[in-house]
């Protein structure tokens, strides 16, 4: 035990001293930075951050806002590292030509050790080059000179901003792990921000304080200061992986919005505004407000058995059917510039906020209750809470409220069930506008469990040949991609699902589904399977003919950000084999039962032999749509297990 002991003191020394050997508050390159080639806490880093450090502040006599940037990063692979020898640095201009972001003084040197000395090169100035990015944006570009695996690079420049009512924000995290990073600003009491701090991971440090006098204007005023640092230290990589939504909801920063301005001569200028005041502007916002009320486009375009219908949800779904097969989405969003239902009508093909729109005074022309509500997709990230940011939003959906019961309605996509809207809607909350009474905001998530379920009776025939039939039924967003494909091209479906597995035959396929519309998609098939891998008199039998999870997409050491399934999933796989009295079992695996805590999931598999009947049962339930970070490692596990099951087991046979 006193040797164990003594052996986990030293491994944590070693670890500690590795670490140390970078001199991380510091922009010198010293001697440990160089000969240290590994980073102990993620061994898989390609490069290392080891010191950043930035400071903003109002220039004095331009009144510019000034940032100094530093940045000191380690290369342990150059092959696989490039992208941080590049530096690429996003400028931004308005439509006026003389306001624009510049940047100066820009000194970047790469250091190598070699025969134990320090050899530093230095990038010329004819190396920086400057291109244009797109309308508002160029980008000044430069790769680090002589770049090898051990080297050290260090850059800097000034960052010269007109643009005071965006602060310059900082991100903290990023795709290699940063030892030390510190951001330090200096806000006059005349510029008020609201500061957002994004991101799972926390301050090491957070100072504050007043400096008096600090910026002098004009006609001997003067302006206070709040003088802030922020640091962060020892900070891991950010590694996207399958289940979440954009990066930019979850990297570690501090973000700066203009909340009031006050001018030299004592006046305010309220630049954040309230809820009230943004429905006032959204009431009358040509791209908004004034399309929700053109009900008048909408009188003729409905079937007089449609408008007839005495129930309420009848019609509802009439009309989304309507819209569905009538209008086609032209694959933009735009929610703010050049909507028009109008054009929708005429053209019949438009933007998804006119197509949602048109949904909106269709069914509010017919006397069901409904209220648009805008969102940001997956993609484009959480709209913030804290105040209104109006171009937050990207998308706009309907709510409409039948007998009490609510239903969000998109009509863009011909394979939404009623009640369903797109996957990249399931951004977790939209705002509801609501003119007369107020906008709020509103949970949006999918209200049913999407499930796979596989039937499977297959039998040894008297050739010793395996044939049988499958029941297969999805449901929710699980039969969306099936719909799609069977709908979309129905003579390459059988090919399609024949190719996916290697060892099977379909002999005849029949579909029970109602349409594209349909909640559930049901398909049965006859089939026959080839190939069975014999050895000897022994037949290796792999009883999965589907798999759910073929891979764990949890790979991540760390995963600091939550798991975001979108909707909670069940997945039943019932198999039974008829032995037909040729062959014996001589192995199955073992049955095995296993529970996430807080009964956030669980499977079930279990093996039975009776008589000639050989059956197989595995059930799979993900009970929530997102999973914190804590619930990472848990979660990781539990689909290691439901993966080992689905791709290890095989059943042994012996022939009689």
């Amino acid at each position: 035990m006193k040797i164990i002991l003594n052996l986990f003191v030293f491994l944590t020394i070693l670890n500690v001293t590795a670490q140390s050997n970078f001199d991380s508050p510091s922009f010198e390159v010293s001697i440990g930075d160089l000969e240290t080639n590994e980073y102990p806490k993620d061994s898989t880093a390609n490069a290392l951050v080891i010191y950043e450090y930035g400071n903003s502040l109002i220039h004095k006599e331009t009144f510019d806002l000034n940032t100094e940037i530093k940045r000191k990063i380690k290369i342990f692979s150059k092959d696989k590292a490039d992208g941080n020898a590049t530096i690429e640095i996003l400028l931004y201009k308005s439509d006026k030509k003389y306001r624009k972001e510049k940047i100066k003084n820009i000194t970047a040197t790469t250091y190598n050790l070699e025969n134990n000395f320090i050899v530093s090169t230095k990038l010329n100035k004819s190396e920086i080059f400057e291109e244009e990015y797109d309308k508002n944006h160029t980008v000044i570009k430069f790769t680090m000179p002589k770049v090898k695996d051990g080297s050290v690079i260090t850059y800097s420049y000034t960052l010269e901003s007109p643009f005071l009512y965006k602060y310059k924000g900082w991100t903290f995290q990023e795709d290699i792990p940063v030892l030390y990073s510190e951001y330090n600003t200096s806000i006059p009491a005349y510029y008020e921000y609201s500061i957002k701090l994004v991101g799972a991971l926390k301050l090491s440090e957070n100072k504050s304080e007043l400096k008096r006098n600090c910026l002098i204007v004009g006609n001997g005023g003067s302006a206070d200061c709040t003088i802030t640092k922020y640091v962060m230290k020892d900070i891991p990589a950010f590694i996207e992986e399958d289940f979440m939504t954009t990066k930019d909801n979850y990297l570690s920063r501090i973000e700066y919005e203009l909340k009031i301005l006050t001018r030299t001569d004592g006046s305010k200028d309220n630049i954040t505004k309230t809820w009230k005041t943004v429905d006032k502007e959204l009431k009358d916002n040509i791209n908004i407000g004034k399309q929700l009320n053109k009900t008048s486009l909408v009188k003729d375009l409905l079937d007089s058995s449609v408008i007839n219908e005495t129930s309420p949800l009848k019609k509802a779904q009439a009309i989304y059917g309507f819209v569905q097969n009538t209008y086609t989405w032209n694959n933009e969003h735009k929610l703010f510039k050049e909507v028009s239902v109008k054009n929708l009508i005429k053209n019949k093909s438009g933007k998804a906020s006119e197509i949602n729109i048109l949904l909106h005074n269709l069914l509010k022309a017919n006397g069901i209750k409904v209220k648009p509500v805008l969102l940001s997709t997956r993609k484009n990230g959480f709209a913030t809470k804290l105040f209104p940011v109006i171009y937050d939003f990207n998308y706009l959906i309907i709510e409409t409220n039948i007998g009490g019961k609510l239903y969000y309605l998109d009509a863009t996509n011909e394979y939404l069930s009623f009640g369903e809207i797109p996957f990249k809607c399931l951004n977790r909350y939209g705002r509801l506008l609501d003119f007369k009474n107020g906008s709020q905001w509103v949970d949006i998530k999918a209200n049913k469990t999407s499930t796979s379920l596989h039937k499977i009776k297959l039998r040894f025939d008297k050739d010793q040949e395996v044939t049988g039939q499958i029941k297969s039924r999805y449901t929710g967003y699980n039969a969306l991609s099936k719909k799609r494909a069977y709908y979309l091209k129905p003579d390459n479906y059988i090919d399609a699902m024949e190719s996916s597995s290697v060892n099977i035959n379909i002999i005849e396929h029949n579909i029970e589904s109602k349409g594209k519309r349909d909640f559930k998609f049901q398909e049965n098939y006859t089939i026959e399977l080839t190939d069975n891998d014999l050895v000897g008199d022994l037949i290796y039998f792999d009883p999965f003919i589907f798999k759910f999870f073929k891979e764990n997409p949890f790979k991540l050491q760390e995963r600091t950000y939550p798991i975001d399934f979108g909707y909670k999933k069940s997945y039943l796989y019932d198999f039974e084999l008829d032995l037909n009295n040729q062959y014996v079992v001589k192995n199955i695996p073992k049955t095995s039962n296993v529970k996430l805590p807080n009964n956030a999931g669980d499977f079930g598999f279990s093996t039975k032999v009776l008589g000639n009947q050989l059956t197989l049962l595995l059930k799979i339930n993900i009970n929530k749509p997102i999973y914190s970070a804590e619930e990472y490692e848990s979660l990781k596990e539990f689909m290691n297990r439901i993966v080992d099951i689905q791709t290890k087991t095989l059943i042994v046979l012996k022939k009689k």
